[in-house]
């Protein structure tokens, strides 16, 4: 799926280390995440990740903690955000929900997580 979005995509260095990082990752990242693991400012990070959104290669939300948070664009599902700690958690469970005349893009779910809940 990945491979297919990038006709119109030159793959820069660049792009190609924030790719990487985001395929090899089992849960979404922020910038935060991200940059201690190449060496790009901020500008350059947001400019690519902008080109990867509009080619429809990676999916973003906000937490709680106000941060972007990237994923690779892989099978549709949904988020669950810890409203105490933050810690973000990504459901594959099928959620059915469907409103008349909508196309829903994103679930996120926000409660306590198991730990948060144990406390």
């Amino acid at each position: 799926m990945i491979k297919e979005n990038f006709s119109n995509i030159k793959l820069t260095s660049a792009r190609k280390s924030i790719l990487d990082i985001l395929i090899n990752s089992s849960k979404p990242l922020s910038y935060e995440d991200i940059k201690d693991k190449i060496s790009m400012d901020k500008a350059t990070f947001y400019r690519n990740i902008t080109i990867f959104e509009e080619g429809n290669i990676i999916n973003s939300f906000e937490s709680n903690d106000k941060k972007r948070y990237f994923e690779i664009k892989r099978v549709a599902h949904s988020h669950f955000i810890c409203s105490s700690c933050s810690k973000i958690e990504c459901i594959h469970k099928e959620i059915e929900m469907k409103l008349d005349n909508h196309q829903i893009d994103t679930i996120i779910i926000k409660g306590l997580c198991c730990d948060c809940l144990n406390n």
